[in-house]
């Protein structure tokens, strides 16, 4: 099956559709933890920041340079110390005028602090800013510093300057990226297995094969003259195809589909799924509708995971089963007669060859005496042309075979009113003789009798040989299904004689001893086309 045009696979699609979503995820996962890490950092350095403002406003040696008790050189050292420890940019401590106790620079000492946002804390309010300095563009906390009687005295400035914070934003947002790089590869990878693992579970099929092996296969279902359903574990019907709910609505079910399979005895049902063994040509009648079906498992990876039943009117089956019976026997009759034609042209060459005229004018007026006395008979006598042409080739297959048959004189049959008996008469008398020249072909008396007399409604059918003899016991079976005395695969003739004859309304009967031979008798309903003469 060709790929289309214009149509990719679906291991290629799947994987084109799950990185877009997997990258799209992650670029807006992306712009919103960047944001959220970049605020997060900054916060935490200016809490950082603040933390260390507050350490410093209630350091002793601040509050004591800040009043006249202290030495200012000793603020200065220990900002400075600090500075080092708490990687901060600067600690600046400053009096109420804002003249810097305190700077990294100390040319700046004695300086006013510059910002511009140092008001809030002078007037005792502890805050965060941002501003540009001595030193460049900085993040600054602020708090005030009080004396031991709770006056304000000055103030404290710890600042980071933003370069550093940039730098701090940036190692948090590459730790950010490497988790989205890892989760992007984390994702590609199970994009490939899944598209992999479909695939497979798909048989690797794409979808637009996968539809038309469905349509294909939908087509065929339902084509098929047989009724197919498929079950599940449970027994509850899944699937069933035109023919299936035909027979099934004939047999009473309306609503097929997830109906308990009633179709099959449970038993049978539970057999197929619990052995997983089929069962074939299962006869039953259900809802008046006789039908034969065929039930096997269905197995997926070994496992059963329901059965398929298939099922056919049993009367379309009789009747085709008849139909190819009866063109069997009227292919054998005709075969037999061919060849019979056949090797008398063979003498009628070789005579000619021989240039032996006066023996072929006598052979070929012989062969016309001959016609004229048994066919002649023959078709003056059954009126019908199927069943006279059937019994001239039947003849003909029983002197193939080395025996005699004849029709008695009084035979008599005219055409009937149904077109149809004439089929179920080639069955009957077909049968009938093949079961004589049987007997009789390995028998000292090869003689063969066959009588069809029609009177008042009634035709009579007789079929008389001189053979062995048919014990009791073998009468009492000899119309039963598959019951033979020669070897297996026959038994089904007889059976089918009698079938065709009960439908019919007839009786069949059979009688066998050693002064009269064996005869089986029919009688049939028989309405004639014409009037009997």
């Amino acid at each position: 099956m060709k790929k289309r045009l214009g149509y990719l696979s679906l291991e290629k699609t799947i994987l084109i559709l799950v990185f877009l979503v997997v990258a799209l995820s992650l670029l807006v996962t992306s712009l919103l933890v960047s944001r959220e890490a970049a605020r997060s950092t900054e916060k935490d350095l200016a809490n950082h920041a603040l933390d260390i403002a507050r350490i410093v406003a209630n350091s002793p040696i601040v509050i004591d340079g800040l009043t006249s008790e202290g030495n200012k050189e000793d603020v200065q050292i220990y900002a400075n110390e600090l500075t080092d420890i708490t990687k901060v940019s600067f600690i600046v401590v400053m009096d109420m005028e804002g003249r810097r106790i305190s700077h990294p620079n100390a040319e700046q000492l004695g300086k006013p602090f510059q910002g511009g946002d140092e008001g809030p804390v002078l007037q005792g309010q502890e805050h965060i800013s941002k501003a540009l300095g001595t030193l460049g563009m900085s993040l600054r906390a602020f708090t005030p510093v009080y004396d031991s009687e709770g006056k304000q005295v000055g103030a404290v400035a710890v600042g980071i300057l933003m370069d550093t914070v940039d730098e701090a934003v940036r190692e948090s947002l590459s730790r950010t990226y490497f988790g989205i790089g890892v989760g992007f590869i984390i994702g590609a990878f199970g994009a490939i297995v899944l598209a992999k693992r479909l695939k497979g579970i798909m048989f690797g099929l794409e979808p637009y094969e996968i539809a038309r092996i469905l349509q294909e296969r939908n087509a065929m279902l339902e084509s098929v003259r047989e009724g197919v359903i498929a079950i599940d574990t449970e027994g509850k019907i899944n699937l069933a195809n035109g023919e299936a709910i035909r027979l099934l609505n004939l047999a009473g079910i309306k609503d097929v589909y997830g109906m308990d399979m009633e179709i099959l005895d449970q038993s049978v049902l539970k057999r197929v799924l619990d052995t997983g063994e089929p069962i074939l040509d299962y006869e039953h009648d259900f809802g008046g509708v006789s039908l034969l079906s065929n039930t096997v498992p269905l197995k997926v990876n070994g496992e059963i995971v329901g059965a398929i039943s298939s099922f056919r009117d049993k009367t379309e089956i009789k009747q085709l089963a008849e139909e190819l019976s009866g063109v069997k026997i009227y292919a054998d009759a005709l075969r037999a007669q061919a060849h019979e034609f056949m090797n008398k042209i063979h003498v009628i060459l070789g005579l000619a060859h021989m240039k032996n005229y006066d023996q072929l004018k006598d052979y070929v007026s012989q062969l016309a005496q001959q016609y004229q006395s048994k066919s002649g008979s023959i078709v003056r006598n059954i009126r019908d042309p199927i069943l006279a042409g059937f019994i001239q080739a039947k003849m003909s297959f029983a002197r193939e075979n080395g025996c005699v048959l004849e029709l008695s004189e009084n035979s008599y049959c005219p055409q009937a009113q149904d077109a149809t008996l004439v089929h179920d008469l080639v069955t009957i008398v077909g049968n009938l003789l093949n079961n004589a020249i049987e007997a009789v072909k390995d028998w000292d008396n090869k003689q063969i009798r066959l009588s069809v007399i029609y009177t008042e409604g009634q035709l009579a059918i007789e079929v008389t040989n001189y053979g062995p003899i048919i014990p009791e016991a073998v009468r009492e079976n000899i119309f039963v299904k598959g019951y033979s005395t020669k070897s297996n695969g026959r038994g089904f003739g007889l059976f089918l004689v009698k079938k065709t004859v009960e439908e019919r309304k007839g009786l069949i009967q059979v009688a066998s001893d050693a002064v009269t031979g064996t005869i089986f008798r029919i009688s049939l309903p028989y309405e004639p086309r014409e009037e009997s003469l």
